[in-house]
């Protein structure tokens, strides 16, 4: 069946030392082999879409990027200079290819007109965020503009995992449970709680919010979301809806990384069937698996549709 993917990393020159600051989190043996398929816009990459009929990825920068830049101006500088460096490898195949904006969060403004101008003039579909930024998370009311933007732009944001700013005595004396394995969900889950228990969704309703790893474990424990915010020490924060209600309104969630039936099951019966969308996370884990362990699924073939290419058709507009 056909396929849309967008967790899709590439990168550009200029990234690769920030790329290698995430070193820590990967088996030393396999870090450097990402870096040239992660380079690759041509044959390898194709070849990988077309043996799993995947007609159509939306790329994004691998993380960390400007995410961890302490300066500034140099963050804005280089996300702009990564936009357009994406911006002209779609041109080369935009049948193929779309994009994710890196977005300079350092500065709150320019963040936001570089969202506006990567949609509007390069074509992008959203941004996608590795984590927080020097400390500030998305709830940030320095944030406000970028998600007005965003909601006025129909650009969704999406999440990626990045290393939160400290190392928690939690993960002391086992550096497997620090990155993929286990800290990145916990830290990317509690930006999305960030967003949600901050009303952020009622100021934008329309906003939307993508998470990967179908959702970071979050669809799991929509029930219980709901009913301890009712005995929380939440101070003066009020919501107009269920924590519940705002993953199943504002929230969407892609397969990547994560192909098991039962969280994939999970997902669909906690969010809905519109509401998860295929993904890959390539070259981080192996498009036959994910295309395989999607075609095979127990789902009514209406649903796999849906989240195999017709949820990313209309959230990103794009044509069948």
């Amino acid at each position: 069946m056909r396929k849309i993917a967008l967790e899709e990393h590439f990168m550009a020159p200029s990234f690769i030392p920030y790329f290698r600051s995430t070193s820590a989190n990967i088996s030393p043996d396999l870090f450097d082999k990402a870096l040239d398929a992660l380079a690759d816009f041509g044959e390898r990459r194709l070849a990988a879409m077309d043996a799993n009929d995947i007609s159509h990825v939306i790329l994004s920068l691998a993380g960390p990027g400007v995410q961890i830049e302490k300066d500034t101006a140099t963050a804005v500088r280089l996300a702009r200079e990564g936009n357009d460096y994406l911006a002209e490898q779609i041109r080369r195949n935009s049948k193929r290819y779309g994009g994710f904006a890196h977005l300079a969060l350092q500065d709150p403004t320019e963040a936001a007109a570089e969202l506006e101008r990567c949609v509007r003039d390069l074509g992008f579909v959203g941004a996608m965020i590795n984590g927080q930024t020097n400390g500030a998370y998305l709830d940030d009311p320095r944030y406000f503009g970028l998600w007005e933007r965003a909601e006025a732009l129909n650009a969704p944001i999406y999440i990626h995992p990045g290393n939160p700013t400290d190392k928690p005595a939690m993960y002391a004396g086992h550096p497997e449970l620090w990155g993929p394995v286990w800290s990145w969900g916990v830290e990317t889950a509690n930006h999305a709680l960030r967003l949600v228990f901050s009303g952020l969704f009622d100021r934008f309703p329309k906003a939307t919010l993508i998470l990967g790893h179908m959702g970071e474990a979050l669809p799991f424990q929509l029930w219980r979301l709901d009913s301890r915010w009712e005995i929380s020490n939440r101070g003066a924060k009020r919501l107009s809806l269920a924590p519940s209600d705002y993953f199943k309104r504002n929230v969407v969630v892609t397969t990547s990384g994560v192909c098991s039936t039962e969280p994939l099951l999970c997902a669909l019966g906690s969010l809905g069937k519109d509401r998860v969308l295929f993904s890959v996370d390539y070259p981080f884990e192996r498009s036959d698996i994910a295309s395989k362990f999607i075609e095979t699924a127990p789902l009514p073939d209406d649903v796999r549709r849906l989240v195999c290419h017709g949820n990313a058709e209309a959230l990103f507009r794009l044509r069948p």
